[in-house]
């Protein structure tokens, strides 16, 4: 029997870590996933400048996966988020556009993402942008530097208030 077809504890759910006080498992995020509104201070560079500065975000919280910060499109300067072709599905969330971002004289191909006709219960991120931590020059929440998920295809933001072990790198797939 190989793996696709079932093999006994091939993909086996790893260990949760235990949450210390003030800390959230991103075990215990739920699927389908949820929209959050957030409150903390959220400052994103890149091409050594600032491109975002918000009290205004959103995250979205999805069970393994660290959560994935959306900013409001309007706390981008002009010019930084250029819209690019191509698109992907979430079968959550709808279908995702895409941006390059554009400053001090760097351009960082497709590095953020935004639902402008989400499904119902993800409305909030209409209006709102989701950038891959990991390529630009730094995310901070609350004045703490990000460190990124794993993988190139999820776009979580890792606090020291998450613990996982997240999904994205190698052997998650089927997590």
């Amino acid at each position: 029997m190989t793996p696709a077809h079932g093999f006994s504890g091939f993909f086996r759910r790893p260990q949760p870590i235990q949450p210390k006080a003030g800390q959230e498992s991103v075990w215990d995020y739920p699927r389908p996933p949820r929209v959050e509104p957030r409150s903390e201070r959220v400052i994103v560079r890149v091409g050594g400048q600032v491109i975002a500065d918000t009290t205004d975000a959103v995250r979205v919280l999805e069970t393994s996966h660290p959560p994935v910060y959306y900013l409001p499109l309007a706390s981008f300067p002009a010019g930084v988020l250029v819209p690019v072709e191509g698109t992907s599905f979430c079968e959550f969330k709808g279908e995702a556009h895409y941006f390059d971002v554009v400053a001090g004289g760097v351009v960082v191909a497709r590095a953020g993402w935004t639902y402008p006709e989400p499904t119902r219960g993800f409305e909030a991120l209409s209006t709102r942008v989701a950038l891959y931590p990991a390529r630009m020059d730094s995310c901070e929440v609350d004045g703490e530097q990000v460190t990124f998920q794993k993988g190139d295809f999820y776009g979580g933001w890792i606090t020291r208030q998450i613990v996982g072990p997240f999904k994205g790198g190698p052997g998650t797939a089927g997590w």
